[in-house]
């Protein structure tokens, strides 16, 4: 099974630079049958690629900063 940051970089790349993904994909690429599990290490890992310059963390198509962010999360390769 592919690591979660490793699935976060290969599916927002396969996106394109334009388009985001939803953590949701993530997890269920990493496992169709009990995604839910995966939900909130998908979101750390993914503010964890955003420190790193990999990533893009979005709301309501705009960029935001912070960890303390609120409510459905979409990700964008960088």
């Amino acid at each position: 099974m592919l690591k979660i940051s490793e699935t976060i970089l290969l599916l927002a790349a396969k996106r394109g630079k334009d388009k985001t993904i939803c953590p949701s994909e993530v997890a269920r690429q990493l496992s169709p049958g009990d995604w839910r599990r995966y939900m909130m290490e998908i979101r750390k890992t993914a503010f964890e690629l955003r420190d790193a310059g990999k990533v893009l963390i979005m709301q309501r198509g705009r960029e935001v900063a912070g960890d303390e962010v609120v409510g459905p999360i979409r990700i964008q390769i960088k």
